[in-house]
């Protein structure tokens, strides 16, 4: 069984469940210590004789089971493979994104990267049938997807992207327009894009003649979305000695802005569109409607289209099983212990605690 989850930064919740199961098993030890401090054994089942410390218990792990599944659906756990066909709508894009360092910095929240992950999410989930590629690029630039119909393989890939999985720093844009447009894979004109997700830095790689010739010589439109604020910037995240600090250069605090005029410059060398969404979330789904799909488009065709099979449904049921079983158990027994003579429950098994 491949089991994949869709959503792993949500299992990091699994880390509060555990805080509440051991808070939750500190509590019922800390009651039955209370208990044996109020009263002996003949003489509690004489004062409290529906009461039970076993009852308590049983809630808190149906109430943390209840949790920790309800987690895991979070994760959206997914495997089974089904194959669906698809009519293609003549799209191809290529997402290119920045991942360069400055793209740590948060004036976008969380930060520039994530938000990028966001836009693509948003976009792909407006698109049926189209065939999505990825891009990253820092010091140079590397295709971590080529063109697919395969969205869940896509979205893993987009989870990956990390300043890390970048082999050289800086910023070179030129050259991740130009891997992008090779990528297509032949020259006919229509259907294809290529969607920049930047803020906007590069370190001379000549961006606005990739863009012309990626629509000259591959028929690809570019079109840009730049991330950050382009007035006040923010400073650089990083670690120094394992402690949380900002990027230093020549002891100075690095201060990054997103440059609008170059992505704008880029945009309209390669026959798109700029979207300055600095750090507003905005909506790429609709801006898929509204621009890229009124390109030509190349003839339709069918596609099988792989996915993997959600299952978050399970888990999601158990949860809220576990949740009933715990509103419904009691802290106090229906009926005393040993039946309803209280003298009886002294007699017979002085020994034990009420279950």
């Amino acid at each position: 069984m491949d089991l994949n989850f869709q959503h792993l930064d949500s299992l990091a919740w699994l880390w509060l469940v555990a805080g509440v199961g051991i808070l939750a098993w500190w509590g019922v030890l800390a009651r039955r210590r209370a208990i044996r401090r109020f009263a002996d054994v003949p003489m509690l089942a004489r004062l409290a004789p529906r009461l039970s410390i076993f009852r308590p218990a049983v809630r808190s792990v149906f109430a943390v089971l209840g949790l920790f599944f309800l987690v895991l659906a979070l994760a959206d756990p997914r495997w089974g493979v089904r194959y669906v066909e698809v009519n293609r709508s003549g799209m191809d894009v290529m997402f290119v994104v920045d991942v360069s360092r400055s793209m740590l910095a948060r004036d976008a929240s969380p930060s520039r990267l994530d938000r990028a992950r966001l836009f693509i999410e948003g976009a792909v989930d407006s698109m049926a049938g189209d065939r999505v590629g990825l891009v990253d690029f820092a010091g140079d630039a590397a295709i971590k997807s080529p063109l697919t119909l395969n969205y869940d393989a896509f979205e893993n890939a987009i989870e990956e992207l990390s300043p890390r999985s970048a082999t050289r720093g800086g910023s070179m844009l030129g050259d991740a327009i130009r891997v992008a447009a090779d990528a297509f894979g032949n020259d006919e004109p229509g259907g294809k894009a290529i969607v920049i997700l930047s803020d906007g830095e590069d370190m001379e790689s000549f961006p606005i003649e990739a863009a012309e010739a990626a629509q000259r010589d591959h028929g690809v439109r570019v079109y840009t979305v730049g991330i950050g604020d382009a007035a006040e910037g923010a400073r650089i995240p990083t670690l120094i000695d394992g402690q949380p600090s900002w990027l230093l250069h020549e002891n100075q605090e690095v201060w990054t802005r997103m440059n609008p005029d170059l992505l704008q410059s880029v945009a309209d060398a390669g026959g798109g569109v700029f979207v300055p969404a600095g750090t507003s979330l905005v909506d790429l789904g609709e801006f898929f409607k509204g621009w890229i799909t009124t390109i030509d488009l190349q003839d339709q065709e069918e596609g099988v289209a792989r996915q993997l099979i959600p299952r978050f449904q399970w888990f999601a049921g158990i949860s809220l099983i576990c949740f009933v079983l715990e509103s419904l158990i009691a802290e106090r027994r229906r009926r005393p212990l040993n039946g309803t003579p209280r003298t009886r429950t002294s007699s017979q098994n002085p020994e034990r605690m009420p279950a």
